[in-house]
């Protein structure tokens, strides 16, 4: 076995999540973290989807979400790795529940599965241009299978793959590209509505 294991977000996947919390900033919202384990030590993390921003802890909606999303990616040989999460409140920065529940749903297909919680503190100082590290917190499981909060010592096992992402993240904000984020919320509730959101970057 090699050395501890790390996590590479790409600036799309990273982008796309931020923006999903954005649009609905009075509700939790949550989505899923698509990649591959590259070697022993590193999952590369190349897209995110946006799954919800109502119904959180809704098991049967959930399956059906994944196994589509399952379906589509899985023909780019692309896996679920992981489980993306921003919680209701604005000054809440505890994983909860709901969000360990799904976290563990995913762990069971992927052992490796990464969790990441929007910090809305980091988010505010984005605008001071002065942080490049991701405005979300890494959790990943422990050996008591506890969903435990990595990088807090300041040597962060989550890098961005472009360094300039949040200058990007911070001018996509700036022009309000979060309006036009769709979850599979919004697909259910209007199939018209693409949930794999392909003009977002565009």
């Amino acid at each position: 076995m090699g050395g501890e294991l790390r996590y590479e977000i790409g600036q799309n996947a990273y982008i796309k999540l931020v923006l999903h919390a954005l649009k609905h900033k009075t509700s939790a919202t949550n989505g899923v973290l698509l990649g591959r384990l590259v070697d022993e030590d590193l999952v590369q993390i190349s897209d995110s989807v946006p799954l919800s921003h109502s119904q959180i802890g809704l098991l049967p909606a959930l399956e059906i979400a994944l196994l589509q999303i399952e379906e589509h990616f899985g023909a780019q040989g692309l896996s679920i790795v992981g489980y993306y999460h921003a919680n209701e409140r604005y000054d809440d920065f505890d994983l909860g529940s709901a969000a360990r529940n799904i976290g563990d749903h995913i762990h069971r297909y992927f052992p490796q599965a990464a969790v990441l919680l929007l910090d809305n503190r980091k988010l505010e100082t984005l605008s001071e241009g002065k942080d490049r590290s991701p405005v979300v917190q890494l959790y990943t499981r422990d050996a008591t299978r506890s969903w435990k909060q990595t990088g807090s010592d300041g040597n962060s096992r989550l890098t961005i793959k472009e360094p300039s992402a949040n200058i990007v993240l911070l001018d996509y904000i700036l022009s309000e590209k979060w309006k036009g984020i769709v979850d599979f919320d919004d697909h259910l509730d209007d199939i018209g509505k693409d949930w794999l959101n392909p003009d977002l970057f565009k």
